[in-house]
C-alpha cells in the first residue's frame, strides 16, 4: 500500500499526490481485507439469489435405513427439530489444495511436514466466505428457521425449526419408522422419506443436511453374560477361564516396557466420543480394582445444543462410554482424557461428538467405538462425515475407530433391525468411519482355546486363594477373532474392502495387500473376543473386565463394588468387541506421542505401512496373524446360501486382521526411523503442560483465572522449563507470547457467550525441553443443560418512532428450581425488512426473576451502522424471522453500501491509474477534481447506508418471543406489541 502511494506522489503534483493519498487511504480503510498483506479470503460462490422457487435434488440425502416397509406415517408437523446441520462442500480447487496439503503434511521431505492447521486457519483456506454464509443464513431465516451457530471451520450452519418448516424448505416429508432394537424391542425413528431438495443457487455448494433423523450409529461392544468370579483364573485356582484387564493388556502387548522407560502418555490428551452420560464413579471403580489409589477422572464435554445429559441405558451407549474411558485412561496413565458426548436430543449422535472434537481441536487423538456399515450411509452423509475427518487430518489429529463386530458382513445388524434387506445385510461390507482414509481402523483377535484353559501355565499365572490382578505372563499367540455360532449369531472382527473410499497411497508395499482400487480395512488389530460360555458352563476365550452402572445392559447390580466383582462379591462384568481395541490403541498412541515429543501426528497410517513394508521392522513391531478368518460362520440363518468365505488371514496384511497386532515398545522404538520429525527432537527432554481453571463453570462475563504449569516430563532432568506459551480459545489465538515464570503462567479467560469453551495452551519448548500442549474446558453460565424445572416469559410493549430505536424488557421467571441459559428467537406478524434487533442470551442462576433487554431498530441506516464485529451469541444483531430480505451480515445490510464498494474501488482505481499518464497541469487539475469526487463517493458508502436507505413502515406488529433452554429441552413463549409511528 505504501509503495503505491509513494509512486503516485512522485508522478503527481503535491496537491494531487495528497488527494490520491487520501483517496487510497480511505479505500484501504473501507476494504481492509482487500489490502491486508498475506490474508486469505474465501471466494464468494453463491452468485445468484437464493430462491425457493427453483430447486435441485440433493442426491443421496435420503437415508437407506428409512425403508418404506417400516414407514408408519407422517411425523407431526409441530415437532421441533433443534441443531439441524447444513454442510457446505468445497470447491474443486479447495479440495485439490486440501489433498495436496495432507500429502505434504505426511511427506518427510516436505517443508509442511507435520505443520498442522488451527481450525481458524482451516476455515480461512477451506471454509465458506462470510458473505455466502450470511446469504444462506438469510434464506434459512426467511423459511422460519432460527440460526443456532456457525462451525468454526465455516463449513456448517446449525439451525432449528419445526417439521413443517423442514418439509416446506427442503421439499420432503418427515415420516416415522418402526424397527427392532438389538434386544428385539420395537424402536420408533423419524427421517425424511425422500431425497431433499435445495434452492438451485445452492446446488454444488451444499454437501449435505444432517440431524433430520434420529437413526444413531450403534456401539461396537459385545456385552457378555455375567460371569461368576469363581469360574475365572483371574480369582480362583478352580477357574476354567482367563479375563483381561489393563495390566494384562500391558503385559501382552509390551506396554510395560514403555512404562519402565518413563512413557505413560504424560502431557498428551485423548478425546473419547460417545452419546450417553457416564457415572464417573464407574471409571474410578475400575481404576480402584486395578489397585490405583489416586484417580484420573475424565473431563466431560457435552456437545452444545445437543440436549440435556442423560444415561442412555439398554442401548449399549453407557456401557460403551464406560469401557472406552476405563481402558484409554489406564493404558495412557498420564494422559488427560476428554469425554465428548451428546445429550437427549436424539437427532444428535456420536457423529456430532466427532464434529465437535475436530472443529474445536479438543485433543490430538480421537477414539470412536461407533460406526455404520457403508451401505447404511447415503452418499451425501458419507461425503459430509468424511470431510470432517479430513479436517482433523490437517489439524494433526489422529482418529482411531473400531472396525465392527459382525465380521465380513458388517451390515447384518441393520438387517436384523429391519433397516436393510436380507440381501444387503448378508453382503460383504465394512464399517465407517474405520473405512475412511483419514482414520486408523482397529480389527479384532483372540487367543486359541488351548491357550486360555485353566491348566495353561505358559501364558498365565495361577491364582491360589487370592486374586491375581494381572495374570498374563507374556505375549500370547493370536488368531483372527471369530466366535460366530448359530446360537449366538455373529461375533467376529470387522474387515474387508470399502466400496466408498478409494485406495490411499500409503496402503501399499506390504506382503499380502491385494491389487485393487479401494481402501482395505482394518489397519491393525488387538484382542476383542468377549468369550463364549456354553450352557454347560465351559468357556472359550476370555473377555475384558469393565465397570458400569448400566444394570439394563449388564444385568448386574453393583458392578465393581468389590474389586471387579459385584455387590454380592460374585459376578464379574465382561464384554468384548473392537470397542476395546480402539481406546486401547488410542492409549498406545498417546504413549508414542509423548516419546516423540509430539503435539499430534495426524494420519499415522503412512508410518504404520511404511514400517510394515520393511520385513525386519515388521517382524519386530508387529505380530503377524496367520490363523483364522472373519468369514460368516454362523450358519444359514445369518449367512447367505453360499456363505461369505472372505476373509482369511495370511502372511503379512489381510482383510481379517490388517497388519496384525503390535508390540508397543518395539513400535515406539522404531517410530523415529519412519518419522523424521520426531528424530530431530529426540535429544530434547519431554515437557508436560497442565491447565487448571479457577472455576469450571464461570458466570457470564466473569474473569476466570487459568493457571498453566509446565514441568519436566523426565525424572532425570529437573530444571524448570522456560519459554513462552500460545493460548488458543475456541480455535482463536488469544496470545502467542505468554511468558513462563518459574514454570507457570496465568491467563484470564472471560466470555459472555454461554456454553462450553475450549482453552488450549501450547508450550514453545526451549534448548532443553520439547514443546507440549494441554487443554481445559469451562462452561460459561454453569450447567446449561438442566432438564428440571421451567420458566415463564413476559415482555413489555414498545412504541417507537419510525427511524429510531427503543427497548422492551423481557422478564424470565424460573419455576421449580430451573437454572440454565435462555436463548431467544423473535418472529414478527408481518414483514419488517428495514428493522433489526439485539437480544442477548440470558443466564438464570438463582430463584429470582431476571430480565433481558431487547433493543429494536426501525431504520435500515441504523441496522447497517451497527458494529461490523457483532456476532451471534450475546450482542447478536438479527433480523426478525419471516421478513422478506436484507439479512444483517458482519459487513452491513445486503443491498446497501457493501455492494457499492467494489464499484467505488474500480472507479478510484481507474482514476488513479489514468492520472499516471496525465502530464498537463490542466489535466492534472481536472484529475484532482475527479479524484476528490471519488473520495466523496467512497466516504458516502464506507460502512454506512446510502440515501436509498428507508425507515420502517408505520403500523402495529405482534412480536412472538421464544426462549429456549440452551440444552434444548425447555422452552416458553410470550408476545408483545411493537407500534411504529
Amino acid at each position: 500500500m505504501k509503495t503505491r502511494i509513494q509512486r503516485l506522489q512522485q508522478l503527481l503534483s503535491p496537491s494531487l499526490a495528497l488527494t490520491a493519498s487520501l483517496a487510497l487511504a480511505l479505500l484501504a480503510a473501507c476494504a481492509p481485507q482487500a489490502y491486508a498483506a498475506g490474508q486469505t479470503t474465501a471466494t464468494t460462490r453463491i452468485a445468484t439469489e437464493i430462491s425457493s422457487n427453483q430447486k435441485a435434488v440433493l442426491q443421496g440425502s435420503q437415508r437407506p435405513v428409512a425403508s418404506a416397509k417400516n414407514d408408519t406415517g407422517r411425523l407431526s408437523s409441530s415437532t421441533k427439530l433443534q441443531g439441524i446441520s447444513l454442510y457446505f462442500s468445497r470447491t474443486e480447487a479447495q479440495e485439490a489444495s486440501l489433498k495436496a496439503l495432507i500429502a505434504a503434511q505426511q511427506d518427510k521431505s516436505s517443508g509442511q511436514y507435520h505443520k498442522w492447521l488451527t481450525p481458524d486457519q482451516f476455515a480461512a483456506q477451506f471454509g465458506m466466505s462470510d458473505t455466502d454464509i450470511a446469504k444462506v443464513e438469510s434464506w434459512l431465516e426467511q423459511q422460519g428457521f432460527s440460526i443456532d451457530s456457525v462451525a468454526r471451520s465455516k463449513n456448517m450452519i446449525r439451525f432449528s425449526g419445526t417439521a413443517a418448516q423442514v418439509e416446506s424448505a427442503f421439499a420432503t416429508e418427515l415420516h416415522t419408522y418402526t424397527s427392532k432394537s438389538l434386544t428385539g424391542v420395537a424402536e420408533t425413528h423419524f427421517a425424511p422419506s425422500t431425497n431433499l431438495s435445495i434452492p438451485s443457487a445452492l446446488s454444488g455448494v451444499v454437501q449435505g443436511i444432517r440431524n433430520l433423523d434420529n437413526f444413531r450409529p450403534k456401539a461396537h461392544v459385545v456385552i457378555g453374560k455375567p460371569r461368576l468370579a469363581a469360574k475365572s483364573n483371574f480369582t480362583s485356582s478352580s477357574s476354567s477361564n482367563h479375563y483381561l484387564d489393563t495390566d494384562d493388556v500391558a503385559t501382552i502387548y509390551n506396554i510395560k516396557a514403555a512404562y519402565n522407560a518413563g512413557y505413560t502418555g504424560t502431557g498428551q490428551s485423548i478425546a473419547i466420543v460417545g452419546q450417553s452420560e457416564i457415572a464417573v464413579s464407574d471409571i474410578e471403580n475400575f481404576q480402584s480394582a486395578l489397585g490405583w489409589t489416586t484417580f484420573r477422572d475424565p473431563t466431560t464435554v457435552l456437545v452444545p445444543d445437543s440436549g440435556s445429559a442423560y444415561y442412555d441405558t439398554g442401548s449399549g451407549d453407557e456401557v460403551e462410554s464406560d469401557l472406552d474411558l476405563e481402558y484409554s485412561s489406564t493404558v495412557a496413565k498420564g494422559a488427560t482424557i476428554y469425554f465428548v458426548y451428546t445429550g437427549n436430543n436424539t437427532s444428535y449422535s456420536v457423529w456430532d461428538s466427532i464434529q465437535y472434537a475436530v472443529d474445536n481441536d479438543v485433543a490430538p487423538i480421537i477414539s470412536s467405538s461407533y460406526g455404520d456399515c457403508e451401505t447404511d450411509l447415503g452418499s451425501s452423509d458419507y461425503a459430509t462425515l468424511n470431510a470432517i475427518l479430513e479436517q482433523g487430518a490437517t489439524q494433526g489429529q489422529t482418529i482411531v475407530a473400531a472396525a465392527g463386530d459382525s465380521g465380513s458382513t458388517d451390515c447384518y445388524e441393520d438387517y436384523t433391525s429391519g433397516y436393510l434387506s436380507q440381501t444387503e445385510g448378508e453382503a460383504l461390507a465394512v464399517d465407517f468411519p474405520a473405512s475412511s482414509q483419514y482414520v486408523t481402523g482397529l480389527g479384532g483377535t483372540e487367543f486359541p482355546l488351548a491357550d486360555t484353559e485353566s491348566s495353561n501355565t505358559t501364558y498365565w499365572s495361577s491364582a491360589v486363594g487370592s486374586d491375581v490382578i494381572s495374570s498374563a505372563l507374556s505375549y500370547i499367540p493370536e488368531q483372527v477373532w471369530n466366535d460366530d455360532s448359530s446360537s449366538g449369531g455373529l461375533s467376529s472382527g470387522g474387515g474387508g474392502i470399502s466400496t466408498l473410499t478409494a485406495r490411499p497411497s500409503w496402503q501399499t508395499g506390504v506382503t499380502g495387500i491385494p491389487s485393487g482400487s479401494y481402501r482395505l480395512v482394518p489397519d491393525v488389530s488387538l484382542y476383542a473376543s468377549p468369550g463364549y460360555e456354553s450352557s454347560s458352563g465351559s468357556s472359550e476365550g476370555g473377555g475384558y473386565l469393565y465397570c458400569s452402572s448400566d444394570t439394563t445392559d449388564t444385568d448386574i447390580t453393583g458392578s465393581c463394588t468389590n474389586g471387579f466383582r459385584d455387590t454380592n462379591d460374585e459376578y464379574l462384568t465382561i464384554a468384548g468387541g473392537t470397542s476395546f481395541a480402539a481406546p486401547i490403541f488410542a492409549g498406545m498412541l498417546a504413549i508414542i506421542n509423548q516419546a516423540e515429543n509430539s503435539t499430534g501426528q495426524g494420519v499415522i497410517n503412512s508410518t504404520l505401512y511404511s514400517m510394515a513394508a520393511n520385513s525386519s521392522a515388521y517382524g519386530t513391531a508387529f505380530h503377524d496373524i496367520t490363523s483364522g478368518g472373519n468369514q460368516c460362520d454362523a450358519g444359514s440363518s445369518y449367512c447367505n446360501s453360499s456363505g461369505e468365505s472372505e476373509y482369511a488371514s495370511g502372511t503379512g496384511y489381510d482383510e481379517a486382521s490388517g497388519l496384525g497386532s503390535v508390540d508397543l515398545y518395539e513400535l515406539l522404538t522404531l517410530w523415529p526411523t519412519y518419522n523424521s520429525a520426531a528424530a530431530t527432537s529426540s535429544a530434547l527432554v519431554a515437557s508436560t503442560t497442565t491447565l487448571a481453571a479457577a472455576s469450571s463453570t464461570p458466570s457470564s462475563g466473569a474473569s476466570d483465572t487459568i493457571t498453566i504449569t509446565v514441568a519436566s516430563g523426565s525424572s532425570s532432568t529437573t530444571t524448570t522449563p522456560t519459554g513462552t506459551l500460545t493460548v488458543v480459545v475456541d480455535g482463536t489465538t488469544e496470545t502467542s507470547s505468554l511468558a513462563l515464570s518459574s514454570g507457570t503462567a496465568t491467563y484470564s479467560f472471560s466470555s459472555t457467550t454461554s456454553g462450553v469453551h475450549t482453552i488450549v495452551a501450547t508450550y514453545s519448548g526451549n534448548s532443553t525441553y520439547a514443546g507440549s500442549t494441554s487443554t481445559v474446558v469451562v462452561t460459561v453460565g454453569g450447567t446449561s443443560t438442566t432438564s428440571s424445572g421451567s420458566f415463564t416469559l413476559a415482555a413489555t410493549n414498545l412504541t417507537v418512532s419510525s427511524g429510531s430505536s427503543g427497548t422492551s424488557t423481557i422478564t424470565i421467571t424460573p419455576k421449580n428450581g430451573y437454572t440454565g441459559t435462555v436463548d431467544f428467537s423473535v418472529s414478527a406478524s408481518a414483514s419488517l425488512p428495514d428493522s433489526c434487533y439485539t437480544l442477548a442470551d440470558t443466564a438464570v442462576t438463582g430463584t429470582s426473576a431476571v430480565t433481558a433487554t431487547m433493543t429494536v431498530y426501525t431504520s435500515l441506516t441504523a441496522c447497517d451502522a451497527l458494529s461490523s464485529s457483532a456476532k451471534r451469541g450475546n450482542g447478536k444483531v438479527l433480523k426478525f424471522t419471516n421478513t422478506a430480505a436484507k439479512a444483517i451480515t458482519t459487513s452491513g445490510v445486503a443491498g446497501t453500501s457493501s455492494q457499492k464498494l467494489p464499484a467505488m474501488l474500480a472507479l478510484a482505481g481507474m482514476l488513479a491509474a489514468g492520472m499516471l499518464g496525465w502530464r498537463k497541469r490542466k489535466l492534472r487539475f481536472l484529475a484532482g477534481i475527479l479524484m476528490l469526487a471519488a473520495v466523496g463517493f467512497a466516504a458516502t458508502g464506507c460502512g454506512g447506508s446510502s440515501s436509498s436507505s428507508t425507515n420502517e413502515t408505520k403500523g402495529s406488529y405482534t412480536l412472538d418471543i421464544t426462549g429456549t433452554d440452551s440444552g434444548g429441552s425447555i422452552s416458553n413463549s410470550t408476545t408483545m406489541t411493537l407500534t411504529i409511528d
